[in-house]
């Protein structure tokens, strides 16, 4: 996939696609800066601010973006869990609560 391709997934699957699907799936979050938090601090493996300049998709390498992509992609088809990818973020970032 090229890049201009790789950014318009990210935000079709961010804005539209991963939203549309959070109450079905009973997820945690519901916007679209959230999904892009989760899914960015694991293609970064930490909090994505510490090592990518904001916007981040537009600034993050293709292996990051395309490693996002891919994890929200398995979120959708319930190959990974979007509640546990979450609570690894917010402990990240410490702000996980008991």
């Amino acid at each position: 996939m090229n890049r201009t391709d790789l950014e318009a997934r990210w935000l079709a699957l961010t804005r539209d696609d991963m939203p549309a699907a959070a109450d079905a799936r009973g997820w945690p979050v519901r916007f679209d800066h959230c999904f892009q938090r989760i899914l960015l601090d694991h293609a970064a493996g930490g909090p994505w601010r510490e090592s990518i300049a904001a916007p981040a998709y537009r600034n993050a390498t293709d292996a990051q973006l395309e490693a996002a992509v891919q994890l929200g992609e398995e979120a959708l088809s319930g190959e990974a869990d979007l509640a546990a990818l979450n609570r690894r973020s917010l402990a990240w970032r410490g702000k996980l609560r008991d």
